[in-house]
């Protein structure tokens, strides 16, 4: 996106809490940075384990905070979207903190859905439907109470274009990336009535540590090298290139916006025109 049609994004006085954002290169942080570029204040939250995954999510607050203005605030809370409690008193500490939420991103997801329908194993299927789709129901139920009904909400779910078609070997992932699909316009339909608009967005193969996963996971799939997994990986890509989490910001920034004022039920891909597969 040019600087130009950026510019056409105001969020302004808007405040957004976003989920999987602990992370320097993910899209989560290339959300809440661009959110922050917009004029808006962001409850950056991730999943905290130990003093690392607590150094990187204060890495990526302080990054937001070098952009932001005056007038906005960034600030970071542990958060496991797993943990339907839990979402709802980070909800709540977030409305007292900032005063006010206007929307959410629910981008948190993990990538431990690998193998077949036959080889998968029960954990990863378990961690896939407890992260990738209960995450974002948690995240709807705790957050809407205080969304604003004048029509200005707004709530995205990072979904895949592992939710628009099905590739071999990610049999748990896929599937979990469906469901948000089919919950998003669940969610889009429910909550339109109250001025809630809801979207999800489909990223294709990003630059991210999550992208690196996928790389391996493939390498190791077909018995060929890193290298050659990742050219290969994008191989199929009509613009003949890995996309940027910046650019997946881009999409969500416009979807939360105004700009979108039209737009609900949307299942958007952003894949440099790649096909989703079977």
């Amino acid at each position: 996106m040019s600087e130009s049609s950026r510019s056409l994004v105001d969020l302004s006085g808007r405040t957004y809490l976003v989920t999987g954002a602990g992370r320097r290169r993910g899209i989560g942080h290339a959300i809440c940075r661009r959110l922050v570029e917009a004029g808006a204040s962001v409850a950056v939250t991730d999943l905290v384990r130990d003093d690392e995954h607590r150094a990187s999510l204060d890495a990526c607050v302080a990054a937001c905070r070098e952009v932001a203005g005056v007038a906005q605030r960034v600030e970071g809370f542990e958060l496991d979207v797993a943990d339907a409690e839990a979402f709802e008193s980070v909800a709540d500490g977030v409305a007292a903190a900032f005063g006010r939420i206007d929307g959410l991103v629910n981008n948190a997801g993990t990538p431990v859905g690998v193998g077949s329908v036959l080889e998968g194993t029960l954990a990863s299927w378990n961690a896939s439907w407890s992260v990738n789709l209960m995450g974002m129901v948690h995240g709807v139920r705790a957050v809407v109470p205080h969304l604003p009904k004048d029509g200005a909400a707004a709530i995205v779910n990072t979904a895949s274009i592992a939710g628009l078609g099905a590739v071999p070997g990610l049999a748990a992932y896929i599937t979990t990336k469906f469901a948000v699909v089919g919950f998003t316009k669940a969610a889009a339909a429910d909550l339109a009535p109250l001025g809630v608009r809801v979207n999800a967005v489909c990223p294709g193969m990003i630059e991210t540590d999550m992208g690196d996963i996928e790389i391996a996971h493939e390498a190791e799939r077909r018995g060929i090298s890193l290298a050659q997994s990742r050219t290969d990986l994008v191989a199929d890509v009509p613009v003949e290139r890995w996309g940027q989490p910046s650019e997946i910001a881009d999409v969500v920034a416009w979807l939360l916006s105004p700009a979108a004022s039209y737009v609900t039920g949307v299942a958007m891909p952003v894949t440099g025109g790649l096909a989703p597969g079977l």
